[in-house]
């Protein structure tokens, strides 16, 4: 049977979701926490990958047992078992084919800024130390809606087979008196892609560079022209949507 796990974890101790072998992933802890509990070698495929340093508010994996699972009772020796920056919510049972990245409709992301040093927030906000203006970023931020294909924002040298993205939603917003947050949303996401995307909007809102020069960095398909990638610790993956349908 197939299972999708929702799962969340700070990533600061992390070299992000995807297993690697010299180096401790949230993926390697879940599937070594999982065969434990289901006594066997049981692999997890994720939705997506975070790097190093980024956060999930909610991730989603699946993997296959030969026999049906009690699902409160494996969430419950789950949390038991993982360590104390990995959390996971519920197990749901799915169809044989659904799929936890191929399934999914959409995904959001969240990348926190904060205008002031605040020693509370050091892991999950990125400080700035300049003034922004966040109505022109929120009016380049809209002409991403516009355009479908992202290379400029996509680490050099992925392997991604097409740079095309579908975004719905790019705003950012105020959370409290000092803290600012750009919400994203699309079908799928390119490596690197929020971050840098981040890093461009906050050169228009310093005045670094126009509304017209941004949109030109759109079209030109060109990382090297995008501007610096912000840092990772500002980064929350915040929700994957997925059709009904396929849970059973």
């Amino acid at each position: 049977m197939r299972y999708f796990i929702f799962l969340a974890y700070d990533g600061t101790e992390y070299h992000g979701w995807q297993y690697q072998p010299n180096a401790m992933s949230v993926q390697q802890r879940l599937q070594e926490a999982l065969s434990v509990l289901l006594d066997g070698d049981v692999s997890c495929v994720g939705a997506g990958r975070t790097d190093t340093g980024v956060h999930a508010r909610m991730m989603v994996a699946h993997f296959d047992t030969d026999e049906a699972v009690d699902t409160d009772r494996l969430v419950f020796k789950l949390n038991g078992l993982l360590p104390s920056d990995i959390s996971v919510y519920r197990v749901v049972p799915v169809l044989a084919d659904a799929h936890a990245r191929f399934s999914a409709l959409s995904r959001r992301y969240r990348y926190y800024i904060s205008l002031r040093k605040d020693p509370f927030n050091v892991r999950y906000v990125a400080r700035m130390y300049y003034t922004l203006d966040f109505d022109v970023m929120n009016r380049a931020a809209a002409l991403l809606l516009r355009y479908d294909d992202f290379g400029s924002f996509c680490k050099a040298h992925s392997d991604n087979k097409t740079n095309i993205c579908h975004v719905t939603q790019a705003i950012w917003m105020r959370q409290d008196e000092d803290v600012y947050c750009f919400e994203i949303t699309a079908d799928r996401f390119l490596r690197n892609m929020v971050r840098a995307i981040v890093g461009t909007l906050l050169d228009v809102g310093r005045g670094k560079i126009t509304l017209g020069q941004f949109e030109e960095v759109i079209q030109s398909g060109d990382r090297c022209v995008a501007g610096d990638s912000v840092p990772a610790q500002g980064l929350f993956l915040e929700e994957i949507s997925y059709p009904q349908d396929i849970f059973i």
